[in-house]
């Protein structure tokens, strides 16, 4: 939609909030629209659907009827916004609260709502009520994206609308299409699920979002409504957890040591024939089928899994996938934009109009900052800054005088604003806006209590805090009991203890680290700088001297962590931002070029592409740097056709080959099952 649509949605805002006794069709028609000759009948229908985008604001357009004329007249009819429609009421946060607050946000910051977030994060800064608060030294807890089904199920829900989407069954295998009321997203079991009511079997279901196997359409022309009460979080506690099963997987020797580790019993099969000569069979216990088979199918030719079928036939429907996308004809490689990547927004005048309705705020209580740090602060470009700023001066009241503008100077690379034309405050909550912030603060329940605040102290603030935005999201709060985030809290408490307490202290520690990409066990001399997490996953990244330079760690492949006697020896240092970057980029890292389906369009935000470009299908070309070239063919295979490698060419021809090999295991019957068989 065009810039001119932008500048007269705002225009009428901005005059129907300017005026005390309400202002007719025909002085809106004139000044407003400036009556570009159009019948009253299409007057009247633009001027409908403009009303219409403002109510989607929430702002409440007033009708005041002349007395003595029937409500039936045009002519007689005036239209006004009250000036505290719809703005934000006041939310006075102490410190504790501000801290809590910014840590519930920063969860959603690569995830579906990670925008929003930050979207009510400004609004709450724009109105004074939020202080410039910091992150706890150290601890940077993060929601996992959940890929574009979750972005997709978010959007249907806040409009209302009924999703479309194919999905295999656990039960059955088949594959079929649903037509589903979207009720609530919620993480359980380490798995995302939707419930909401199953149009064609007439009754609620749950769905796992790892199980959809096309893209989730919003039917728009349909209404559906969350039931009243509904609440995610206890409909998810309803799902009982999966028996406990044994894989019996056939292992290279002397490979994959962490799946060992979790072996409950090591059987030799030197002597046996076939593709199982040079193998060991390992029974290793697990629950989910799902989880274990990309895990499964990410190790390759080196382990085959003999059962169950189930298992089995979720790494070959992975690698097949994966082998099956990596023979596609190739696409071609034209990035029309270099440097960094930015995740691809649907530009609309709606979209336009509501960053000015915060904008504006904004830079009221921001004074003179420069025009960079303003548009970093919107996730904007300076020149879709610049666009902004040059809307907002030619808009105003219907007058046109100089005062009636707004007032906005920034020639000396600095934005302050003198006029604000009655928008210095900023507009409520929009519901994923709630959601994200309400949602963040419900998952934060269990994080271990953070710098500067004891156990108690933490659970008030979060408690209070929750009960303040409540009361300011009003309405729009009805999504947050919709949606559930998974657990942050570290599953080795232990580990997470002595890492925190290690970078308070600034101490060094020594730790023994299991790396499955190289298949080894290293012994380390670290500074600790920061933990932080994807979902209850928690990595802490560290100065190595050993390899001189930064790394991550995962706490659940610390095999041993204890201090050394040492202080940090200050060679390395965070870097500044927020939050840390789960890839540390190095000089030596290998440049890749991946081909993205759009359902794994989210990887290139996960690694932090370099550059992207949008392919016809609603993919994505993604230039991304790996410190490991050796483990790409790992990472195509686990995410069996969600991503290809197209450059360098030795390196995707080494992932075809690699695929090859795996699925090549299971070309032959298990030699070892047809004896026991027989």
């Amino acid at each position: 939609m065009s810039a001119s649509r932008t500048e007269r949605l705002l225009n009428l805002l901005i005059a129907l909030l300017n005026t005390k006794y309400g202002l007719s069709r025909a002085v809106l028609r004139d000044k407003v629209y400036h009556d570009a000759g159009d019948s009253d009948v299409a007057f009247g229908r633009m001027f409908e659907r403009d009303k219409a985008d403002l109510k989607q604001f929430g702002f409440v357009i007033e009708t005041l009827l002349d007395h003595g004329f029937g409500s039936d007249d045009p002519a007689s009819t005036r239209y006004r916004i009250g000036k505290e429609s719809n703005r934000l009421p006041d939310v006075r946060l102490t410190p504790a609260e501000g801290t809590v607050l910014l840590l519930a946000a920063q969860l959603w910051e690569r995830a579906a709502l990670g925008s929003a977030a930050a979207s009510a994060l400004r609004k709450l800064q724009a109105s004074g009520d939020l202080a410039d608060v910091e992150l706890p030294a150290g601890v940077q807890p993060r929601i996992k994206p959940a890929g574009q089904a979750f972005d997709d199920i978010i959007a249907a829900m806040n409009g209302q609308h009924p999703v479309v989407f194919h999905y295999r069954a656990a039960s059955t295998g088949k594959e079929e299409r649903r037509l589903v009321e979207p009720w609530g997203l919620g993480s359980r079991f380490g798995q995302w699920y939707l419930v909401g009511f199953d149009r064609g079997r007439g009754a609620k279901r749950f769905f796992r979002l790892s199980r959809m196997t096309s893209e989730v359409q919003a039917e728009a022309r349909e209404h559906c409504e969350i039931p009243t009460g509904f609440d995610i979080r206890a409909e998810l506690d309803s799902l009982n957890e999966l028996p406990s099963q044994e894989a019996q997987l056939d292992v290279a020797e002397g490979r994959l040591l962490g799946l060992r580790k979790r072996a409950v019993s090591i059987t030799d099969t030197a002597g046996s024939t076939g593709p199982h000569n040079g193998t060991d069979r390992l029974s290793v216990p697990f629950r989910d089928s799902e989880l274990l088979a990309e895990e499964l199918a990410s190790y390759g030719p080196h382990v085959s899994v003999a059962g169950p079928p189930e298992l089995r036939l979720g790494v070959i429907r992975r690698l097949e996938a994966a082998a099956g996308f990596a023979s596609r004809p190739a696409v071609e490689i034209r990035f029309p934009e270099a440097g960094p990547a930015r995740r691809v927004r649907k530009r609309t005048s709606e979209n336009q109009l509501n960053r000015m309705l915060q904008l504006v705020p904004f830079l009221v209580h921001n004074q003179g900052l420069p025009i960079q740090e303003v548009a970093d602060r919107f996730g904007i470009t300076r020149k879709e800054l610049l666009e902004d700023l040059k809307i907002l001066i030619c808009s105003g009241r219907p007058e046109g005088y100089p005062d009636d503008l707004f007032d906005i100077d920034w020639e000396n690379e600095h934005v302050y604003i003198r006029e604000h034309l009655e928008l210095n405050r900023p507009v409520r909550f929009s519901v994923d806006e709630a959601c994200a912030l309400l949602t963040g603060l419900a998952t934060l329940g269990g994080l271990p209590a953070q710098a500067g605040m004891s156990e108690d102290e933490q659970s008030g603030a979060l408690e209070s805090v929750t009960l303040k935005l409540t009361g300011a999201a009003g309405e729009a709060g009805r999504l947050a009991a919709a949606v559930a985030g998974p657990p942050v809290t570290p599953a080795d408490a232990g580990t997470f203890g002595t890492i925190t307490r290690a970078i308070q202290a600034g101490s060094q520690l020594r730790l023994r680290y299991l790396s499955p990409q190289r298949d080894s066990v290293s012994e380390r001399d670290v500074d600790p700088l920061r933990l932080y997490s994807l979902d209850n996953t928690w990595y802490f990244e560290a100065y190595c001297h050993s390899k001189a330079g930064l790394r991550n760690f995962r706490l659940d492949r610390v095999e041993e962590i204890a201090p050394n006697g040492r202080v940090v020896s200050g060679a390395g240092s965070a870097e500044d931002g927020v939050p840390v970057k789960l890839y540390t980029p190095n000089d030596d890292d290998v440049v890749v070029v991946l081909q993205l389906t759009r359902q794994g369009a989210g990887l290139a935000d996960d690694y932090y592409a370099d550059r992207t470009a949008v392919l016809p299908d609603g993919g994505l070309l993604a230039e991304i740097r790996f410190g490991n070239a050796d483990w790409l063919p790992m990472f195509v295979a686990q995410h069996g056709g969600a991503a290809r490698i197209l450059q360098p060419a030795g390196l995707a021809d080494a992932s075809a080959e690699w695929l090859a090999a795996a699925l090549g295991q299971y070309k032959q019957p298990d030699p070892i099952q047809n004896v026991k068989a027989g």
